[in-house]
């Protein structure tokens, strides 16, 4: 199956944000893209960005982008497209809103939400409030995983989605830094899993979006330039190229992560077991 991650501008116009949206949703449609990732914040602007305060959420829109939400669903219903869209999800009146990535299907419907649950310091002053689990769908006999931002730096999200059986990660981020493109290879490659990492125009000259095969290589990645679009990759289990992380590597892993291959093995070997002796 294909699937698409873009790069859009992300301002203060939710009206704005939805239309590129929708336009990038039927562009990827028309392309053949089965799913598409879009960054963190896409829809409803990001914390110390587009947000300019923590106040700013007592008087953000939230009737507007569920509107827009809803125009999202529709378009993905007519186009047979799936589609993983970031924003805020208000939480209460009395707490923050979190930072979330809207799963839509390709019958028109919202399937699910992924809360972002490693906030940065800075978030957790009153930016967001923290989610609590994972998050996975499947496509086409493919299994997706979720993923957001800082959580790039945290091995233990990415090896929990590969213990739940994910084939990719759809990791949304306010931009996709060097030093975030390092650690997103390194999970791919630990885990033999895809990484479609989207992000928005302003920051795609420090990274643009794009995907990592399962071997940790970047599959394909937009221009690293200022401008709307998106990569489309296959996913392909019987691709030759991912012959030994796909077929050998992960499963073998596994094993060894259980550790019996080990325990069969293992044997006391007397005085020669002394580790104070040459």
């Amino acid at each position: 199956m294909q699937i698409a991650t873009a790069q859009t501008f992300v301002s203060s116009d939710i009206a704005a944000n939805v239309a590129a949206i929708r336009d990038l949703i039927r562009q990827a449609a028309s392309a053949g893209a089965r799913l598409i990732n879009f960054c963190e914040g896409a829809l409803s602007g990001y914390g110390k960005m587009q947000i300019m305060s923590p106040e700013d959420w007592s008087t953000f829109d939230w009737e507007a982008q569920r509107a827009a939400l809803r125009s999202i669903a529709e378009i993905c219903g007519e186009l047979s497209i799936f589609a993983v869209v970031g924003g805020a999800h208000r939480f209460s009146e009395s707490r923050p809103p979190h930072n979330s990535l809207y799963v839509f299907s390709d019958a028109g419907g919202l399937i699910n939400r992924y809360d972002k649950r490693f906030l940065s310091n800075s978030e957790l002053q009153g930016w967001y409030t923290p989610g609590t689990a994972p998050v996975v769908f499947d496509v086409d006999g493919y299994r997706f995983g979720c993923a957001i931002c800082i959580e790039s730096q945290f091995q233990e999200v990415f090896s929990e989605y590969e213990r739940l059986g994910v084939d990719a990660v759809l990791f949304s981020s306010y931009g996709v830094p060097p030093r975030f493109q390092t650690v997103l290879r390194a999970h791919a490659d630990l885990n033999c899993i895809w990484i479609g990492a989207a992000t928005p125009v302003q920051k795609a000259h420090k990274g643009p979006a794009g995907t990592i095969g399962p071997d940790g290589e970047w599959v394909v990645q937009c221009p690293a330039a200022p401008e709307p679009g998106f990569a489309v990759a296959t996913l392909d289990r019987d691709d030759p190229v991912y012959d030994i992380p796909l077929k050998k590597a992960r499963p073998w892993r596994a094993k060894a992560r259980q550790g019996e291959i080990y325990r069969t093995q293992m044997r006391d070997d007397g005085e020669n077991d002394d580790r104070t002796q040459y």
